[in-house]
């Protein structure tokens, strides 16, 4: 490859969980490369099925990369209990793992880097046959199947937090380098006034802003809390609440009863950045992407994680780590009860208390810019 061209393809997908982050890496790798004078070409291998190609094509094209970066495959789940659909998707898995070979060998690329999910098991799997370095990330504090089965012949296991490395053969270990999550650039400006102005918020409002987050199709469970508690909710804070489209449908009396406490929205797109910067408490799931950003903001939190069978466990593993660290409160099974959630919430209503949860969410994120620092790692690959 020449000495200024540099092509890397971005392995993930099945949820914009695995998207996101890569592509927040991909921005810093752009930036980089005309830092520094460099031609930078940039493929994505995700999931033939579903978003995932609307969401990187319209992604990287902003970015200044090329619309014809992206090459879907087949993929299959590896679920971890018995399913007649294992043995169907290990046939799709396989298909997959062939149409990776003959991708990356259309691309003939330096460098492959795996944001993980069951989307990126067979280009890893192909990268390695075709003796293409790559590195895996991992955005869970406990490490998923894929990265268990992308690390052993990464160069490299990126992990979102330190004692993850715990949790993988201890082989591996001296390969792993915590780099924190990456999450888009947006998110280290300041945008606190530009959310209040979206919000019709006063600066210096009586009240803290309670940010109630369950997700783009909102979270049932925290749904159903915030209705059972709106009254005690709206007396002590200004409820911004994203409830995800079907609650928003199903409960049209709800969402048109909004005052000056009450703000639902079904949907908060390009201006969450602005809100959570915005809000002084978030009531959330404990999504790896979602949780990182309102660490990177500063942001104390109530969780409650989605656990169960739905669940692998990792929010639930996300959730607690973060409130071993004093940067959240943690409510699970019976706990995620009208009751808890009230004397959570209260705790929160101390100014002081809640600075507190805020030093500890900058001591986890550590005021670095994960993307960053990924893209020189890739880029110490660059022939």
């Amino acid at each position: 490859m020449g000495e200024n061209k540099f092509k890397i393809v971005f392995a993930g997908g099945g949820t914009g969980g695995h998207i996101y982050p890569g592509l927040a890496v991909c921005d810093a790798l752009y930036k980089k490369a005309r830092e520094n004078g460099f031609e930078l070409e940039i493929y994505w291998i995700g999931s033939s099925s579903g978003m995932d190609r609307t969401i990187v094509e319209k992604n990287l094209v902003s970015l200044g990369g090329s619309v014809n970066a992206f090459y879907g495959i087949s993929c299959g789940k590896l679920r971890r209990y018995f399913s007649l659909k294992n043995f169907i998707d290990l046939f799709k898995i396989l298909f997959g793992y062939f149409q990776s070979v003959h991708f990356l060998k259309k691309i003939k690329c330096d460098f492959l880097f795996s944001k993980g999910g069951f989307v990126s098991v067979p280009p890893c799997r192909a990268a390695a046959l075709l003796k293409i370095p790559y590195v895996t990330h991992e955005c869970d504090f406990t490490p998923g199947l894929a990265t268990r089965l992308n690390a052993g012949k990464a160069k490299n296991i990126l992990l979102t937090y330190k004692d993850t490395s715990g949790y993988l053969k201890e082989s591996l270990r001296s390969k792993c380098i915590v780099t924190g999550n990456p999450v888009r650039p947006v998110f280290y400006e300041d945008l606190q006034e530009k959310g209040l102005e979206f919000l019709s918020i006063k600066k210096g409002h009586a009240k803290p802003v309670l940010l109630v987050l369950g997700g783009s199709l909102g979270a049932r469970q925290i749904n159903t809390l915030v209705l059972e508690n709106l009254d005690w909710l709206k007396e002590h804070f200004i409820v911004v609440h994203q409830t995800g489209a079907s609650f928003a449908e199903e409960n049209k009396a709800v969402m048109a009863s909004g005052d000056e406490s009450y703000k639902p929205y079904a949907f908060i797109y390009s201006e969450m950045p602005g809100v959570i910067m915005a809000s002084d408490v978030v009531l959330s799931r404990s999504g790896a992407n979602s949780l990182w950003e309102c660490l990177v903001c500063r942001k104390p939190m109530v969780l409650v994680p989605l656990c169960g069978s739905g669940s692998r466990g990792d929010q639930v593993d996300n959730a607690r780590y973060v409130e071993s660290k004093g940067a959240c409160i943690t409510l699970v099974g019976k706990d995620a009860d009208s009751e808890h959630l009230r004397n959570s919430l209260s705790l929160m209503l101390s100014e002081e208390k809640r600075k507190s949860f805020s030093a500890s969410c900058e001591n986890l994120s550590r005021g670095e810019k994960p993307a960053f620092k990924i893209a020189e790692l890739i880029l110490e690959y660059k022939k």
